[in-house]
């Protein structure tokens, strides 16, 4: 698989209207959106909003159903990665009040089993790594046999570039899914990371989808991007056609070259989930990192009527979430049952 330089385009007709046209493609021919579509869509005015939401929430249920994929997460080492991320605070090149931390064999388990008992049926390792060593990939053997031993849920994993040892190991050792986001467009991605590149993260992402693990792709808005690269990001995850696609929205972290940016408005983050499930009709796309602050709970309601259909619960690897409980409730309000648990809850 190779990366598209230039997006892929479907032109619209001149006197076609734009949510017309995104639905015939959608819905009444069954593909994904292309990129000067994308366009559009985001370029449509707030008082299309709701009209777009609907849209949106018919290719999810369509395409993929009214059940909800809940996940936790937690981070096996925390800060003093050596990458320059520009929003992350767990590079060691910023001053961001974040110090290297390692969490031991049992305290994952006991994590896994908290995550367990808020519904969620996957439980992600992270850590903030290059990518992994000897030790971190010995510590990872013995951490996803324990919680297999112990607990009744999937374990996913995110420890940056893999070689392709490594990609079948965490394969043999039963990690389910494996998480590498993309970030964001290739055009912008010198913007945002310097001490590697776009095509080394996107042979990482081709390697797990080859090995049979599930890919987890996805990346971060709100970051300065224009919005021709929100819908570049859109396309090239589509390309890629990653199992899951986590959606972030910039937490401006203190201490990093990103931590002046204003916080994306709510409006314009509810258009890219929107945008973002007529690029991937078919693929899960999760409420990832940042949307408390971005959406607050008016909005997170209205992006789960707007195509999202997973959710991470709880606390993220360095900032706070929602209490799982108001998560779970508000779930049950919206009549989405949770994947997989449904005889169990």
């Amino acid at each position: 698989m190779t990366i598209t330089d230039a997006p892929l385009t479907q032109a619209p007709t001149s006197d076609e209207d734009v949510l017309a046209r995104a639905s015939r493609i959608v819905l009444e021919e069954g593909k994904p959106l292309g990129y000067d579509d994308l366009v559009e869509v985001l370029r449509t005015g707030d008082d299309r909003l709701e009209e777009l939401l609907q849209l949106a929430h018919e290719v999810r249920l369509k395409y993929n159903g009214d059940e909800v994929e809940v996940e936790g997460i937690v981070s096996l080492k925390t800060g003093g990665c050596p990458e320059d991320c520009h929003f992350c605070s767990q590079s060691g090149q910023f001053t961001s009040p974040v110090r290297s931390v390692w969490l031991n064999i049992p305290q994952l388990v006991r994590a896994a089993k908290q995550t367990r008992e808020t519904g969620a049926s996957e439980f992600c390792i992270v850590a903030a790594v290059r990518g992994p060593d000897a030790k971190l990939m010995e510590q990872m053997r013995e951490g996803v046999k324990a919680i297999h031993d112990e607990v009744d849920i999937q374990v996913a994993a995110s420890l940056g570039m893999l070689t392709q040892e490594q990609v079948d190991d965490l394969r043999d050792m039963g990690v389910h899914r494996y998480n590498h986001n993309l970030e964001a467009a290739k055009s912008y991605f010198p913007d945002v990371v310097t001490t590697h590149t776009y095509e080394e993260r996107w042979e990482t992402c081709t390697m797990v989808k080859a090995s049979g693990m599930e890919l987890c792709c996805g990346g971060l808005v709100g970051m300065g991007e224009t919005l021709e690269q929100r819908a570049e990001l859109a396309s090239q995850l589509a390309e890629l056609e990653p199992h899951e696609v986590p959606l972030n929205f910039l937490n401006p972290r203190p201490g990093t070259p990103f931590g002046d940016i204003e916080p994306m408005e709510s409006n314009d983050a509810l258009r890219t989930i929107a945008a973002f499930r007529l690029a991937l009709p078919r693929t899960i796309l999760r409420y990832a990192g940042g949307r408390e602050l971005t959406l607050g709970d008016l909005g997170t309601r209205d992006g789960l009527m707007g195509g999202i259909n997973a959710v991470i619960v709880g606390n993220y690897l360095t900032t706070l979430g929602r209490d799982p409980k108001e998560d779970l409730s508000l779930l049950g309000e919206l009549n989405m049952p949770i994947k997989a648990l449904n005889a169990t809850l």
